[in-house]
């Protein structure tokens, strides 16, 4: 297999990064490089760069307006945008309900919701997540009772992430109790307005409230807003996971990472020496790094199987386990490199507000918050137990 890129792909990549140092504004990238948080209207100015580009939805056809882009070309993306300090898109609408629409969805819906995922008319987030059913997802309990043209909703979803934001949600919601648990799940739209609907937001150890509760009491919703089949849910959940866990593993992500620790391990001094002379942390960034490189060999080797249109198979899960645990590994060398500067708790910093730290270099403020906020890796996207667990039956062939 040729891991090599292509003068195409080379091209495309020189192409991205000038992209990138052209439009990426400058307070965008300041807050992404130094751990701040984006406010929702960041995030939807950086969209409708993307937008007017045309590389807002990258796996999306380009007559629904999407990029059309191999996965190759995702990968050199993704790998440019973290280090040039671009935002994450927030995947919600574009990466898991976008897909699922143009695979399952009707006429009438990928006219009414496409062009508005694009255009940042709507926020969707994702309600697939219960109390009780989180790595068990078919045992979810929120009930949809068809009542003449609408669907009556009661329950309760969990982990909803930015819900606090958004004006639609796609649910798994339970429209069959009487049947095996896969069977009587059903893919449901809803508008966050409807009276019912609820939100109460979650306050994490990293004191973001970046997930929420979200409740249903008897919230009416029109059957129009169904996707494909009831009780055939289960099928679109699966899809929109393969989506989820696309490029979970976060290449790019760490890359970034581990260019800014060197320069932090390089500019910290520990016993009269940098950082990185010290024989235990360099040994330890040396491991990160190897590991890295590994990985992206890997993801190189899945990628290009998937441009030529293979199905990954338990790389997927050997990539999401390692990925995950390599990004902890590297917040956690930024927040020992911090030091005692990665203690004070500077809520309003990280919100974005211009004060400066009152101690420490630049990069302690975020170093603490990031860490504990990593922590949630080895969950989301499938725990790293179950993926171990898909990794040995298909090795292994249990």
């Amino acid at each position: 297999m040729d891991l090599n890129f292509t003068p195409e792909q080379q091209a495309f990549r020189a192409e991205v990064r000038d992209f990138l140092a052209e439009t990426l504004p400058r307070h965008i990238r300041e807050k992404v490089r130094l751990g701040k948080r984006l406010s929702k209207a960041d995030n939807e100015e950086w969209n409708a760069t993307l937008n007017a580009r045309g590389w807002l939805a990258p796996n999306w056809p380009a007559e629904h307006g999407g990029a059309e882009w191999d996965a190759v070309q995702r990968m050199i993306f993704e790998e440019e945008a973290c280090l040039a300090h671009a935002p994450r898109l927030v995947p919600f609408g574009l990466t898991m309900l976008g897909p699922v629409l143009l695979k399952f969805g009707s006429d009438a819906q990928r006219q009414r919701f496409l062009p508005r995922i694009l255009n940042g008319e709507d926020w969707w987030c994702q309600g697939y997540s219960e109390p009780g059913a989180g790595s068990d997802l078919a045992a979810v309990k929120t009930r949809a009772v068809l009542d003449g043209d609408h669907y009556v909703v009661n329950g309760q979803k969990t982990w909803t992430t930015l819900g606090q934001h958004a004006n639609w949600i796609f649910c798994l919601v339970r429209t069959n109790p009487d049947v095996k648990k896969q069977e009587g799940i059903s893919f449901l739209l809803i508008d966050m307005k409807t009276p019912g609907v609820t939100v109460r937001p979650i306050t994490l150890i990293d004191g973001e409230a970046e997930v929420n509760e979200v409740f249903f009491d008897n919230v009416r919703v029109p059957v129009e807003n169904l996707v494909g089949e009831q009780d055939k849910g289960w099928t679109y959940a699966k899809y929109l996971l393969t989506h989820e866990r696309t490029n979970i593993a976060g290449v790019g992500f760490s890359q970034a990472a581990l260019a800014t620790l060197k320069l932090v391990a390089a500019s910290t001094y520990s016993g009269g020496k940098p950082l990185d002379q010290n024989p235990h942390f360099a040994g330890r960034m040396a491991q990160a790094e190897i590991d890295l490189m590994a990985m992206a060999t890997t993801n190189l080797r899945v990628v290009s199987a998937a441009a030529k249109g293979q199905a990954p198979g338990a790389e997927s899960s050997m990539l999401k386990v390692k990925g995950t645990l390599l990004r902890q590994e590297l917040t956690s060398l930024l927040r020992r490199a911090a030091g005692p500067d990665a203690m004070p708790f500077l809520p309003d910093y990280l919100e974005g507000g211009d004060n400066q730290p009152p101690q420490g270099p630049e990069h302690a403020p975020a170093a603490a918050p990031t860490y504990f906020n990593m922590r949630k890796l080895s969950i989301f996207g499938g725990a790293n137990e179950i993926q171990r667990t898909i990794i040995s039956k298909a090795i292994l062939e249990l």
